[in-house]
């Protein structure tokens, strides 16, 4: 496999009026061609700073971020439009980016019946459940065809039930469509369940603990949670966590 993503000596420092704050310290890591990583840390050590740094949003103050794609971002809530369709609001990102041709837009519209959302492109969110709303987010995010997903606790709105349900959704689309995704999570189960890789940061300053390649393969979520390493897998990182 290539790198797609790679961090080298990464330090990110916010200015603000008291003074200097470093987010990220000499942060380095790698994300491989259609692998899926889940990145856990301790609340506050700038785990959501580091999806920014590496979809280009800020500039690291030291180090590099090299990339070898584009960039898809999913948010922890699915943030559709109610005014608009669920059809109008999967084609937005090919507004907002002038893509307009047709076969863009169908193929947008072929992931969502896909994965279920044909029979609904003609309804408004709030006509959906929660997780066919976040599966619309997904889609969504997919319509430009992006190389990296860029998953920022998109799980954390909802309730348990549905959370387990729509991981297993989000998991099988991403593995389906063979895209690379980089998620962040304070969720340790979510995180064993969903990635091939965890890497662990340290309190912040952000910098990577540990880095673990899950022995589970292509295991769905709901299954891994079920196999005889799960729990060893848990108190492990938990362990980590806490140190």
């Amino acid at each position: 496999m290539k790198n797609i993503l790679q961090f080298q000596d990464v330090t990110y420092i916010y200015h603000t009026v008291r003074g200097e704050l470093v987010a990220a310290k000499d942060l380095t890591f790698s994300v491989d061609e259609g692998e899926f990583v889940a990145i856990i840390g301790p609340s506050g050590c700038g785990k959501t700073t580091l999806l920014s740094l590496a979809a280009g949003l800020m500039k690291p103050s030291e180090g590099t971020i090299e990339s070898r794609g584009t960039f898809g971002y999913m948010l922890q809530k699915d943030e559709l439009f109610p005014w608009r369709t669920i059809e109008k609001n999967i084609f937005l990102p090919l507004e907002v980016r002038h893509q307009k041709a047709p076969e863009q837009r169908e193929r947008a519209l072929g992931l969502a019946r896909k994965y279920g959302l044909g029979d609904f492109l003609k309804s408004y969110p709030a006509q959906l459940s929660g997780g066919m709303r976040q599966r619309a987010a997904l889609i969504r995010t997919l319509a430009t065809n992006p190389d990296i997903l860029l998953l920022d606790e998109p799980f954390s709105a909802l309730d348990y039930q549905t959370r387990l349900n729509v991981c297993e959704d989000v998991a099988g689309i991403i593995r389906s469509e063979k895209k690379t995704a980089l998620l962040i999570t304070h969720d340790i189960s979510e995180a064993i369940s969903l990635a091939d890789r965890v890497l662990v940061l340290t309190a912040r300053p952000a910098r990577v603990a540990h880095a673990h390649t899950l022995d589970f393969g292509d295991v769905p979520p709901l299954k891994r949670r079920e196999a005889a390493g799960f729990s060893g897998w848990f108190e492990r990182l938990w362990r980590e966590l806490n140190a």
